[in-house]
């Protein structure tokens, strides 16, 4: 009798503990993700613990900015490096960087947040011109180098303005400074055409006009997620912002 029982009990173990294992969980697939301007990796540290949780693999990748192909090529070498399928997102610049480095045989969706979604020929800085210059853009500060930042002023109002005042103060001294050049990079392949997308609409956005954002979702026919938020969704709204990618993850 008291075998049965033992069994018994080993047998519902079993099936409860089953049941915490999220499905996706065994598929081998990673979550790649790229960083926009004014940024790094750690853009994206409260949506990685949250995919982490349920068993997802993640890969932040770190930019260096420099121009578009420098992006691309790094973020080919975190794709390469995985053994299987890749979910590949991209905030803001990181979008034109997705659309690009997503043609990889191993990217099996694209995610944008609040980011740029180009056509082949397109460079960057030609986009929205047919939309309102975000106040955002109109604070860019170039050094002597060529490259161009976000005051602590601007990432308060403009880049961040629903985080904390210590959020600010962080992501101003971790900032990546982009080179302005990067912006005048054509895109040689829209990895959108042929990869299944998702577009996280920023509504509240001040560096990318939220109806450029509709425009971009719509022309990539992008299952589509709008969020009351600034440019920074991932920082402000993680929890949603990680429900889109696991929505891919698992497609």
């Amino acid at each position: 009798m008291k075998s049965s029982i033992k069994s018994a009990l080993f047998a519902a173990s079993l099936v409860a503990g089953a049941a915490l294992v999220p499905v996706h969980a065994a598929e081998d697939t990673t979550v790649v993700l790229v960083h926009g301007a004014f940024a790094d990796g750690s853009a994206w540290n409260k949506v990685i613990p949250i995919l982490q949780k349920q068993g997802v693999k993640v890969v932040s990748v770190q930019n260096p900015l420099t121009s578009l192909a420098d992006d691309v090529a790094f973020a080919q070498r975190v794709i390469d490096a995985q053994s299987g399928k890749v979910v590949l997102v991209g905030h803001s610049w990181g979008g034109a960087v997705i659309t690009q480095a997503g043609a990889s045989d191993k990217v099996k969706s694209l995610v944008y947040v609040a980011a740029f979604a180009p056509s082949e020929g397109e460079v960057v800085g030609e986009l929205g011109k047919d939309f309102p210059l975000p106040p955002g853009i109109a604070s860019l500060k170039p050094d002597n180098n060529g490259f161009i930042y976000l005051s602590a002023e601007s990432m308060a109002v403009n880049f961040a303005q629903d985080l904390t005042p210590a959020e600010h103060r962080l992501m101003t001294a971790t900032q990546g400074p982009i080179k302005a050049s990067a912006f005048g990079d054509k895109v040689d392949v829209a990895a959108w055409k042929t990869k299944p997308s998702y577009y996280i609409v920023a509504s509240k956005d001040r560096m990318i006009d939220p109806g450029l954002q509709k425009s971009f979702a719509a022309k990539i026919n992008a299952t589509t997620t709008t969020l009351p938020s600034s440019h920074v969704p991932m920082a402000s709204q993680p929890e949603a912002v990680a429900k889109v990618i696991l929505a891919a993850v698992k497609r």
